[in-house]
This record gives C-alpha cells, structure tokens and sequence, in this order.
C-alpha cells in the first residue's frame, strides 16, 4: 500500500524483547496509542506473541510484544521462552527493554541472544523516572561499550516521556517495504483472545500469590443482541484447584463481580458498545502440566 504522496515506504517487524516485567507491554501501548498488550505489577503476565501495528507517516512498524525472556523451571514456562525466541528469527529490528532499577545478571544472556541473531538492535533503558540522573550515564556507557547499538534511549513508558523517541529511531532502521496492513488498524489480535486478555489482566491486577498464573481465560461465546443494543460476552475462567475457584469467585461473588466490572468497562471502552459480561469459573486439574491444555487455553500462537 503506497502513502498519498508515493513516497517510498518503510515497513518492518520489530520484536520486543526483555526480562520479566520490565515494562514492554507498557512500551509498546504507549507507542501504538492503546491498549493491544495487558500490563500488570505482575511478572510474566505476557503469555505468547501479541503483534501490534503503528502506522506513521510513510512507515509501519509491526511490534511483536514477547513473553519476558527467563530460566523456565516447568513445562508452561519453557512453552512462553520458546515463544519469546521463536519472535526473533523473521525481525528486521530488536527493541530491548531494560528496567533501569533493577540490574539483573541475566541481561548478559539477552545479550548474547542478541549477538546471536545478529539484527538492528535498539536499547530502552525504562523507568528512569525512579533513578537519578547521574546514575544514567555510567549505564549507558557501560551498554554502548558492549554491543554496537543503534541507539541508546532513557525513557519512561509509564509516563510516556521518550516513547516518541524510540519510535523515530526505530523508522531509521526500516527497510524499504510495502504497507501490511491497513493504517487504522493497530492489532491483528483477534477478538476472542483480546477480550480473554482483558479480562485475565483484571484477575492479575486483583489476586495474589499463585492464583492469577494458575488462570487461564477462553471466551466461549460472542454475540450481538440488536434488541437489548449490547453484545453478550460469555467466558470462562480456568483454575487448577477449588481453593482457587473460592479465591476467584470471592465472599458473595464479590471479587468475581469485581473482575467482571473492571473487564467489562474497559471493553466498553475499546470496543465502543454496551456489554453484558457473563464470567463463569471452572477447576482443571493441573492444567500447566498438560501441553495439550497449555496450547488451548494459554499459549494459542505456539507453533
């Protein structure tokens, strides 16, 4: 797809890469102008490949937001590493997203990952809203004496300071391509998994402990009811346990209602309607052990 004016276009896949809970999700909503990827307090609430689109000017970037690269210890969690590496192997450009805060010996290892693969790299440096300045310097120069970076960019996702930066520097290092999808569209996620992810980062923002990584959502029915002006959401919560179930549901089915509030209003808001959430929770036992369930219920993009 050729602009208005027949400039030449730039187009390219960028992957987004990074320890657990460092802020990409964040990044990459602030950079597309909406919520494609859930965010919470919570690390590894990224679970496979969400591709988001940003069309600016003569240039789309398309963003594959990965699980955060960890030492998977069981079956579900060498299942998302394998996602997050997979994302690498077609990219024209890396974006590596590091939590200035918190200096993890394992950053060594993405970075050989990222001499391995050998592609434009480019190094965020987030949250530095919560450091000093004069603790950024040496850090960065630390990092640029490293690796042969194309840029090197302090930014705060949460705040949104610096966003606009990396996307410019990111158009720098696209190649010449044509447009892959439409201008105004920024996901290819479907529905049914984008409001599954909605309403799992809601069970993230208000449990604790094991209960929102034991969690699973499939959305089973979606339908519009022109009489009633709404669309009917029906969805399931997946647990492990019962104990699990009564975390979930809540005294009096209050945290439930409280999840499906949250979840419900947020989809009023993305999808510009009115709707009735129906949310029903159900115990499958030990489902994170089974591939055949974590390819169902968790991880649907894994090849």
């Amino acid at each position: 797809m050729e602009n208005t004016f027949n400039q030449k276009t730039k187009s390219g896949v960028v992957a987004i890469i990074g320890l657990p809970n460092v802020g990409k999700s964040t990044l990459l909503n602030q950079m597309l102008g909406t919520k494609v990827s859930i965010v919470s307090p919570k690390p590894q609430t990224t679970r496979f490949k969400v591709r988001g689109v940003l069309t600016k000017g003569n240039a789309q970037i398309i963003f594959i937001d990965t699980p955060g690269i960890h030492e998977p210890k069981d079956l579900f969690n060498k299942l998302m590493v394998k996602e997050a590496m997979s994302a690498l192997e077609d990219v024209d450009a890396i974006l590596w997203v590091m939590d200035v805060t918190r200096r993890l010996p394992e950053e060594e290892k993405i970075l050989e990952i990222i001499k391995q693969v050998n592609k434009p790299t480019i190094l965020v440096l987030n949250k530095i809203d919560l450091i000093k300045k004069a603790e950024l310097l040496p850090i960065i120069d630390y990092f640029s004496k490293l690796h042969d970076f194309k840029a090197i960019i302090p930014v705060s996702a949460l705040k949104n300071d610096g966003v606009d930066i990396v996307v410019d520097e990111l158009i720098k290092i696209l190649p010449e391509g044509p447009f892959y999808y439409d201008p105004d569209q920024v996901t290819d996620l479907p529905l049914r998994l984008l409001i599954a992810e909605i309403i799992r980062e809601k069970i993230f923002l208000n449990t604790y402990e094991e209960v929102p990584y034991c969690t699973a959502v499939q959305v089973e029915d979606i339908r519009e009811e022109p009489e009633k002006n709404l669309l009917y959401i029906q969805a399931t919560i997946y647990v492990e346990r019962d104990s699990q179930k009564g975390i979930l549901i809540g005294k009096g089915g209050r945290m439930l209602k409280k999840i499906g509030t949250m979840a419900r209003e947020e989809l009023e808001f993305l999808l510009g309607k009115r709707i009735y959430l129906d949310l029903w929770v159900k115990p499958l036992k030990d489902w994170r052990e089974k591939e055949h369930y974590i390819r169902r219920l968790a991880i649907p993009f894994i090849e």
